[in-house]
């Protein structure tokens, strides 16, 4: 099994975009805290958190995406467990959700990515400013981070077997573990130094 820094040395070498990285290391966040409370091998499930999007930024079309990115983990060796999780989250991909971790990698992508767009929008940029009904609030508001589908959002938690509101109430707490790397603990970014 591959460890995390080759997982994030792969992510980097494909991906040069910061709010990209940041998204794989939030749905990293959310899948480790999953397999915690699911008994899941979390190394495993955090891999797959981390590189589920790691060829989006080279291959953003379907099913390029993610199509190329399994012929490359496949020809560097990577197990076939986390290849077929990751070809899972694209619907279009026609590789059913049978197991927990193919199921939670679908519940937490877009809620991840949907949370950090609430979080860009509050005045500090703060996870911690971000609450469950906010973030219902503005997930009716399709002018909203209009690239999320709802609809998914809504059927990865019914998937998983969650109510949507525990679902993001858990997502909120993983994302608020990492909220320095990803750039949401309401701090400014640090400058070039002078």
């Amino acid at each position: 099994m591959p460890n995390r820094e080759e997982a994030w040395n792969l992510l980097c070498e494909f991906t040069q975009s910061d709010s990209l990285r940041k998204h794989a290391l939030a749905v990293e966040a959310c899948m480790c805290a999953y397999a915690r409370k699911l008994g899941g091998e979390e190394p495993t499930w955090g891999l797959v958190g981390l590189l589920h999007d790691f060829d989006y930024e080279r291959y953003p079309q379907a099913p390029d995406h993610p199509s190329e990115g399994s012929n490359i983990l496949r020809a560097r060796g990577w197990p076939e467990e986390i290849i077929q999780a990751i070809l899972s989250h694209a619907d279009y991909m026609n590789v059913p959700r049978e197991s927990p971790l193919q199921k939670a990698l679908f519940a937490c992508d877009e809620l991840a990515g949907f949370i950090t767009a609430v979080t860009l929008v509050r005045p500090n940029k703060s996870l911690a400013e971000v609450e469950v009904s906010s973030v219902k609030k503005k997930l009716k508001d399709k002018a909203f981070a209009r690239t999320v589908n709802r609809d998914d959002v809504h059927r990865g938690a019914a998937e998983l077997g969650v109510d949507l509101d525990a679902h993001i109430a858990f997502c909120l707490e993983a994302m608020r573990a990492v909220a320095p790397a990803l750039g949401l603990d309401g701090k400014p970014a640090a400058g070039p130094a002078s």
